[in-house]
């Protein structure tokens, strides 16, 4: 299947406002990038510091900037937009809707269904799914195989679980959600009470409340409430592998790359962003704005907005021993320096008197 150029500026065009300039009548035959592209790819430039790909690209159409616009015209057609990233994801968004078509609506028969669970019209039930009693499935939601929503749970209305998601009992997900293979959605949390050198466990009463647009990826735990639900507000967006404690609290349309972790406790706050490997530890505090890098610890609370980093530098494996035994001296180097700051300080007062 092809799109014209035309049609994909008048299906968009609600949305945003954008120029074509060229051939409207060009068949797009495949979304590509810059560097492999061609005569009917379409693709896009974000990034100034790729501009010098654009005149050897061959791509038939690219999704530009006004800036530059003149470069672009002068090889092929285009498109010009204010953000061309976030219209290529619309036209992702749009090639995902014309060539990949969902399957009817339709409840397997192998589904192990409880007659005290409520399906809204046009739910569509995979292969070997379970869904407990008391449960409620909205309107044109998708449940792929092995799926297991528990007692009690509800799926928002639009939403997507890919195979294997569980969604334990109690927990609320919002509408237009997309939960990919293996997630697990209100696992206890990792509570106990240390007694006479033993664990004993605490139960955890809470849930996971999630709202909506959120994605979650692939093997992502997020484990229940202790006393008070776990929540993921509107927009936020988990990569695969990311483990959220207990308690935590996610706010709306903040992100987080694969393999973080955050803590018992914690509240991360709006628009954020989390590196991948970063960890950000229990009962702490980030407010809006904060981006953190990849591979950081957050072992104290972050309460202005910014970019933080805390990474010690990759180097060969003898330099880095070096360095790392000169850094568990600073605090005693650091003793000595000021010492020495106050013998000197000592020295001119002393210079100082006799002079006078």
């Amino acid at each position: 299947m092809t799109l014209r150029l035309a049609e994909i500026v008048q299906s968009l065009a609600g949305q945003v406002q954008a120029e074509l300039v060229g051939n409207p009548e060009l068949q797009i035959e495949r979304l590509s990038t810059l560097e492999s592209s061609g005569p009917n790819d379409l693709t896009f430039l974000s990034n100034p510091k790729y501009s010098n790909q654009l005149a050897k690209s061959a791509a038939g159409c690219v999704v530009v900037a006004p800036s530059s616009r003149a470069v672009a015209m002068q090889r092929a057609s285009c498109i010009v937009v204010d953000d061309p990233y976030h219209y290529f994801a619309l036209i992702t968004q749009l090639w995902k809707r014309t060539h990949f078509l969902a399957p009817a609506p339709r409840i397997h028969p192998s589904a192990l269904i409880d007659p005290q669970a409520i399906l809204a019209p046009n739910v569509s039930i995979g292969a070997f799914v379970c869904i407990a009693a008391g449960a409620v499935v909205g309107e044109g939601a998708r449940i792929a195989e092995h799926c297991v929503i528990g007692a009690n749970a509800v799926i928002g209305a639009g939403s997507r679980l890919s195979a294997r998601v569980t969604v334990a009992d109690g927990c609320r997900i919002g509408e237009r959600c997309i939960i990919h293979p293996g997630a697990v959605i209100g696992a206890d949390g990792f509570g106990f009470a240390p007694h006479d050198g033993r664990w004993v466990k605490i139960e955890q009463l809470g849930a996971v409340v999630i709202g909506n647009d959120v994605e979650i990826g692939a093997n992502t735990c997020i484990d229940r409430g202790a006393l008070q639900d776990t929540v993921l507000e509107d927009g936020v967006k988990l990569d695969n592998l990311v483990q959220i404690g207990h308690n935590v609290r996610v706010g709306q349309h903040s992100a987080m790359a694969g393999c973080a972790g955050v803590a018992g406790s914690a509240t991360i706050g709006a628009h954020c962003t989390i590196g991948g490997g970063a960890i950000v530890l229990g009962h702490l505090r980030l407010a809006d704005g904060v981006h953190v890098s990849a591979a950081t610890t957050v072992t104290r609370s972050l309460l202005k907005p910014g970019h933080y980093t805390g990474l010690f530098p990759i180097d060969n494996n003898a330099a880095w021993e070096k360095n790392a035994a000169t850094l568990k001296q600073l605090h005693a180097l650091r003793d000595r320096l000021k010492q020495t700051e106050k013998t000197l300080l000592q020295l001119q007062d002393s210079l100082k008197e006799e002079k006078s």
